[in-house]
């Protein structure tokens, strides 16, 4: 009989254990805290915003272990609908939405890093509210009007002279919906084509190429 009765203690002490350990390891840091996502950018050029990303995980891993040890309840899946509860859990509905905000931030960086921008790619993509094949055509535009500033002569244009400058032009002319010919020849159609846009465009129609009408040209 005293073997039986130790038998049923074993069990009862080990199975009130198990639950206690299951308890324990429910709620140990290593198992209960959210985790950092591992798709953000730590390098990312706003450094605040890391920092606010490790601080609202901190702030809501430390909220839940404290409401289970204090009050014993379980932000992520409480047995209760009291008052208590709910604003418990609001508040760490709160403290998730943070998370989510600045993990988003950080994950759309590591994203556009991947495909090939770089930190001053993606805060000027910000700034201006681009998406990002609006910023690659952005980028497009400034890396063509760049070539164009290294080939443009550094005297006026003269009636026959002949470059790939005054080709790119025409190019741009003929978008603008200019019948002129790309042979990439400075000649009276050329001219006539580039007084005819500067008017246009409210620009003094002397039909030579500066920094205002290709600006516009560009556009």
């Amino acid at each position: 009989m005293k073997k039986i009765l130790l038998v049923i203690l074993t069990v009862i002490v080990l199975v009130f254990g198990y639950s206690q350990y299951k308890e324990y390891q429910r709620f140990h840091p290593k198992n209960a805290n959210i985790e950092t996502s591992q798709n953000v950018d730590v390098n990312y050029h706003n450094q605040e915003t890391v920092f606010n990303y490790y601080a609202a995980l901190e702030k809501a891993n430390n909220y839940m272990q404290m409401q289970w040890s204090a009050n014993g309840i379980d932000v992520r899946s409480p047995e209760n609908d009291d008052e208590q509860t709910t604003l418990v859990i609001t508040e760490y509905g709160k403290k998730l939405a943070e998370i989510k905000y600045y993990q988003s931030i950080l994950e759309q960086s590591k994203t556009l890093k991947s495909q090939g921008l770089d930190n001053d790619g993606i805060k000027f993509l910000e700034t201006k509210g681009l998406s990002v094949d609006n910023y690659n055509k952005a980028e497009d535009k400034r890396k063509q009007k760049q070539l164009l500033l290294d080939m443009m002569p550094q005297k006026a244009l003269f009636m026959g002279e002949k470059s790939p400058f005054v080709f790119e032009i025409q190019k741009l002319l003929v978008k603008k919906g200019y019948d002129i010919s790309l042979d990439g020849v400075y000649q009276i159609i050329t001219s006539d084509a580039l007084k005819s846009f500067e008017e246009k465009n409210n620009l003094f129609p002397d039909g030579k190429i500066d920094l205002m009408t290709l600006d516009l040209l560009l556009n």
